[in-house]
C-alpha cells in the first residue's frame, strides 16, 4: 500500500492522473485484423500505433511530420528500438531523431545508440538506434527510472531545409528487447503497470467492466510482470544450499572425536 500512494503521488505531480490517463485510452491505429504489422504511424501520443515487440512496423509520411508508435516493456528488459527512414531521390541534408517516452511521458535517455543521425544529399537512407537502460519493477518517485507500462517511440526530422518539407519518406520501425534477468531484479512492484487507462477508478459493476477494457490493450506474451521468475531466485537456492553444507562440514571438522570418556585415567 505504501508503494502504491508514492507512486500516486508521483502520477499526480507530473499531472498524469487518473484523468489524463483515460482520456489517454482513446483507439489508436493498431495491427491489421489480419494479424499483420501495422503500416502506419500516429500523428500524437494519443493516437501513437500500437506495435508489438519482434514486429516491424512501417509507414508513409512526409519530412517534417510527427510520427508515433506504442510499444509494452515490462520489468528486466531492455529494449532496443531501430528505425530506417527511406529518403526520396533528391533532398537537402537532413538530420532525423527518435526519442523514446516512458508511461509518463517522461523521455528516456538512451544507454547507447545513435538516437540522432545526418544523412547527407547523396544517402538514400538513414538508421537510427536507441538502447534503453532496463526496465525496473520499481522505482523512487524522484527517479527517472524506465518502468513497466506502454512506450512511445517518436520519429521526425529536426532543422528540416525548407526545400524539404512535405517531400515523401517511408519509415520501418522495430522494438527488441534483451531480458536481463535476475541481475536487474528489486524489491517492489507497481500495482498497475503505467499504461493508458491505469489510473480508472473502479465503481461497481459497470465501471469495473471499463477498467477491464481501459486495461486491455498491448502487453508481454506472458502478461505484465511476466519476469517475476528470474535467476536471482536460483543463486539464491544454491547460496542457500552451499551454505548448509559449509556448515555441516564445519561441524564435522570441529566436533572431534565425540564425547570424552567418563572413565578415569588408570581405573
Amino acid at each position: 500500500m505504501g508503494i502504491t500512494r508514492v507512486l500516486s503521488a508521483a502520477l499526480l505531480t507530473l499531472g498524469l492522473a487518473a484523468g489524463p490517463a483515460v482520456a489517454d485510452s482513446s483507439p489508436s491505429p493498431s495491427a491489421s485484423e489480419d494479424g499483420g504489422a501495422p503500416t502506419e504511424a500516429g500523428t500524437a501520443f494519443r493516437t501513437a500505433t500500437e506495435i508489438e515487440q519482434g514486429q516491424t512496423a512501417t509507414a508513409s509520411a512526409s519530412t517534417g511530420d510527427y510520427l508515433y508508435w506504442s510499444f509494452p516493456a515490462d520489468a528486466g528488459q531492455r529494449p532496443t528500438v531501430k528505425a530506417t527512414v527511406k529518403l526520396p531521390d533528391t533532398h537537402a541534408a537532413e538530420t532525423w531523431q527518435i526519442d523514446v517516452y516512458d508511461g509518463l511521458r517522461r523521455r528516456q535517455a538512451c544507454q547507447s545508440g545513435a538516437q540522432t543521425r545526418t544523412a547527407a544529399a547523396d544517402r538514400s537512407s538513414v538508421e537510427l538506434v536507441c538502447v534503453l537502460r532496463t526496465v525496473r519493477a520499481w522505482s523512487e518517485p524522484w527517479a527517472n527510472d524506465p518502468l513497466p507500462g506502454t512506450y512511445y517511440l517518436r520519429l521526425t526530422a529536426v532543422d528540416v531545409p525548407t526545400s524539404d518539407l512535405g517531400l515523401p519518406v517511408d519509415a520501418e520501425v522495430r522494438v527488441d528487447s534483451k531480458d536481463i534477468g535476475g541481475a536487474a531484479a528489486v524489491d517492489g512492484a507497481l500495482a498497475q503497470p503505467l499504461v493508458p487507462g491505469a489510473g480508472a477508478i473502479a465503481q461497481g459493476d459497470e465501471e469495473e467492466s471499463t477498467k477491464e477494457a481501459l486495461l486491455a490493450g498491448l502487453q508481454p506474451s506472458g502478461g505484465w510482470a511476466s519476469g517475476w521468475w528470474s535467476d536471482r531466485w536460483v543463486w539464491t537456492a544454491i547460496g542457500g544450499a552451499l551454505a548448509a553444507l559449509a556448515g555441516v562440514g564445519g561441524y564435522a571438522l570441529t566436533r572431534g572425536a565425540g564425547r570424552p570418556s567418563r572413565v578415569p585415567p588408570g581405573a
